[in-house]
């Protein structure tokens, strides 16, 4: 009898060990997704002084720390309160496991767990949370193989960056910005106690909801340090009076989301994983320029709808609403010898439209183009005092259609005044003189010139003359860097670094060429001047520095530019409707945009009081006394043989240019 007893339960034996070899052989795949542990991360985006612009993630909100940074206590925190044995059991804790067995069976159900932190682990990572008998034998058998693989420090940075801590954070380290605002370096003996507490349940601990519950989790495990003899009598009575200060907030926020789109729609093609890859990446915006830029279109703008709203009451023009969800704006700065972007804002609010006008507008340049008409024309020998011809001329063409149609061009108006100096004709932004000017020089020596600035898309006709081809405001940005960048065009970027998870950092640097000398530029820069202290770019003036910009609006007003940079930093901005209807009459290049470029200047002066505030004349550059005047000149641009007496201009005269 003894025999066949003995028989059966070697059988039985010899059968379940089967079963558990098969079992194991089936879950020992699994131990690699442990070990391999490859989770999600969140992609961090910080300014040029390392502040955090934005966090984006996919399904989980997770920055990854590795165990040498985590500190000492959250360790004792978490194994004091969730496994003290940890460092002394293999996977499975059987005294643990027995007397959960007992504590069950007097309750006649399922009242405590004795997992270990290695087998919460295996049960986040790759089981079920089911409680069933087949998936605790697998989670121990996993448990059991995984600490012969990992050492129990990876068991527990795996362990504390996957945990969920509630509020949409995964992993200690985001929590701890999340709840506190901290690094976990940071964190006080409660706070950390308020963090290891979480994960059990983290709905029901949530200090930002129930945070007496919380504090009393928090509590019981400073407690259990003190009986354990982890910490002393004094740290233990301090850290249980100690109410942390606990924030209700998310990591989501984006402090300038049209920048953000902007980097991502650039960076997606390379990197798929943009989104969950953990890169750290730094960009070129400062942060403070960027609010800034933010306030100053925001102004401008209501200061324009303000100018509507009067307008309509006095005309009693009730119903032709001009701006009301249409009229939007953009900005662009610039550091002007790098191209590093230091602010964008592609719209009033990002929460009405999220079209990035910066980046995605096409739109005319109007009279911004003629900087560079006139930049061409001084490298062709005429110099800031030579005369231009300022009359009506008739210009024959023929439309696409073959038809033949006459073109006469006006200035403001309709005034012309004979004669006038090129510096003049520029800072007045006289139509006529202009389209003369192009005339006289060459339309082809115009047009290739257009296009090594980079301009593209551009008819083969006068009307260049006047910016009829289209440009983003960054496009803009990039040619206009010739006058801010001493004849050196600099192509704008946003990413100074990236940094992938495993440390590998890539750098981005400026890319220039070339197109103009110092000494000539300096030229339109000295005229550039002008058109702030007397000509259409008045409003733009700023006290104690100096300034260089160009005014530009287009036929019936639908687009109005200002184009301008200190001797360091170069700013475009845009004003108009996104269906290009027209804007009203007053409302030019001169008008719209000057506020937001003069507050931005000033504002920025005082947070950075220390950028230049002059600009330098190159050594090749000669002054001379013409009709009276101190004017410029360089071996290219010579000063003219003849002198012609000029009428001086009316200085109150409302200057507005088409």
């Amino acid at each position: 009898m003894m025999k066949y007893i003995f028989g059966f339960f070697v059988i039985v034996g010899l059968v379940t060990l089967g079963w558990l070899y098969t079992l194991y052989d089936e879950i020992k795949h699994d131990v690699d997704k442990v070990v391999n542990y490859n989770p999600k991360q969140s992609t961090q985006f910080y300014d040029k002084d390392g502040r955090l612009i934005a966090n984006i993630f996919k399904d989980e909100n997770r920055e990854y720390v590795k165990y040498d940074n985590i500190p000492a206590r959250i360790i004792e925190g978490l194994v004091a309160i969730e496994d003290t044995q940890f460092f002394e059991h293999h996977g499975v804790n059987l005294d643990a496991i027995s007397r959960a067995m007992i504590k069950n069976i007097k309750a006649g159900g399922y009242v405590e767990g004795a997992s270990t932190l290695t087998q919460q682990l295996v049960k986040m990572l790759v089981l079920s949370r089911e409680k069933k008998l087949i998936r605790k034998i697998k989670e121990a058998l996993l448990s059991v193989r995984l600490e012969t693989i990992l050492t129990k420090e990876e068991i527990l940075e795996r362990y504390l960056n996957n945990v969920y801590f509630g509020h949409g954070y995964y992993g200690i380290k985001t929590a701890a910005k999340g709840y506190f605002k901290k690094d976990l370096y940071e964190l006080s003996l409660k706070e950390m106690s308020i963090l290891v507490g979480l994960p059990r349940a983290p709905s029901f601990y949530d200090p930002t909801k129930n945070p007496k519950i919380s504090f009393a989790r928090a509590n019981q495990v400073i407690t259990r340090l003190n009986t354990l003899g982890w910490i002393n009598k004094e740290q233990y009575e301090r850290s249980i009076k100690e109410i942390p200060e606990v924030y209700n907030q998310t990591l989501t926020r984006n402090k300038a989301p049209y920048v953000i789109d902007y980097v991502l729609k650039k960076l997606k093609k390379d990197i798929p994983d943009i989104y969950y890859g953990g890169y750290d990446i730094k960009l070129t915006i400062d942060l403070d320029a960027q609010e800034i830029a933010k306030e100053a279109l925001k102004k401008s703008y209501e200061q324009a709808l303000q100018r509507d709203m009067q307008y309509r009451k006095k005309e009693k023009d009730l119903d032709n609403n001009y701006y009301v969800e249409k009229l939007n704006g953009a900005l662009v700065s610039i550091d002007s010898s790098t191209g590093k972007i230091l602010a964008l804002v592609g719209g009033i609010d990002y929460n009405e439209s999220m079209f990035n006008r910066a980046v995605q507008a096409r739109r005319q340049p109007g009279s911004a183009i003629k900087p560079f008409l006139y930049q061409t024309a001084l490298n062709e020998g005429l110099n800031p005092a030579s005369q231009l011809v300022d009359i009506s001329r008739t210009y024959d063409y023929k439309d696409a259609n073959g038809n033949k149609k006459k073109w006469q061009p006006k200035n403001y108006g309709g005034r012309f005044k004979g004669f006038i100096n090129l510096r003049d004709s520029l800072v007045q932004s006289r139509n006529l003189s202009t389209v003369n000017l192009v005339t006289d020089t060459g339309i082809d020596i115009m047009y290739k010139s257009l296009e090594e600035y980079g301009f593209k898309g551009m008819p083969s006709d006068l009307s260049i003359t006047l910016g009829s081809m289209s440009v983003s405001p960054l496009q803009l940005s990039e040619y206009f860097s010739t006058f801010s960048n001493h004849g050196t065009i600099v192509k704008p970027y946003i990413i100074e670094s990236i940094s992938n998870k495993n440390g590998e950092k890539l750098i981005f640097e400026p890319q220039t060429r070339e197109v103009n000398s110092p000494e000539q530029t300096f030229l339109i820069t000295s005229i550039l001047k002008d058109v702030i202290k007397k000509g259409t770019g008045r409003r733009a003036q700023v006290s104690g520095i100096e300034l260089a910009g160009k005014s530009g609006t287009t036929n019936d007003n639908v687009d109005a530019w200002f184009c301008g940079y200190s001797p360091s930093i170069q700013t475009v901005i845009w004003f108009g409707k996104d269906d290009n209807t027209p804007m009203r009459r007053s409302e030019t290049g001169g008008k719209t945009p000057t506020p937001a470029f003069a507050y931005f200047y000033k504002e920025y002066l005082k947070i950075h009081p220390e950028i230049p505030r002059t600009f330098e004349k190159p050594a090749n550059v000669y002054e001379s006394k013409i009709n009276g005047k101190i004017e410029y000149y360089t071996h290219k641009s010579p000063l003219p043989e003849i002198e012609v007496n000029i009428v001086p201009e009316n200085p109150d005269e409302e200057l507005i240019e088409f």
